[in-house]
């Protein structure tokens, strides 16, 4: 465990109601099962919403728009609107998006590791 992010992030004395309250604020955000396929998915390249439900196995039409407006109410995605014959819009990452990268990275590493230790076991 890193040692300065656990003293930069955790208070002293700890304060265990602020923690969990983070930790849900996080959960709410990026939380469920389509938003972070939706960010992987729109980081890979994917910017127009039949892409981006082509890219996600599974992912209904009604699902992945309500998860879009909510990923844009939360900043974390900007929507452009170009009005070309027919109107396009395309979604791309906002720096906020980017600002957890590495959570992404951490829990794909995790995954990995995790579904070689359960084809081990």
């Amino acid at each position: 465990m890193d040692e300065h992010l656990v003293k930069e992030v955790l208070s002293e004395p700890r304060n265990q109601k602020e923690e969990i309250q983070a930790l849900q604020d996080t959960i709410y955000v990026i939380g469920g099962k389509w938003k972070l396929p939706i960010i992987n998915s729109i980081c890979n390249g994917n910017r127009r919403f039949r892409e981006i439900e082509r890219s996600i196995p599974g992912i209904t039409t009604r699902m992945l728009s309500r998860e879009l407006k909510d990923m844009e109410a939360n900043k974390l995605l900007k929507r452009t609107v170009t009005p070309t014959s027919p109107v396009t819009v395309e979604y791309s990452p906002s720096d906020y998006c980017h600002s957890f990268a590495d959570i992404i990275l951490h829990m794909i590493k995790w995954g990995k590791e995790h579904r070689q230790r359960l084809k081990e076991d």
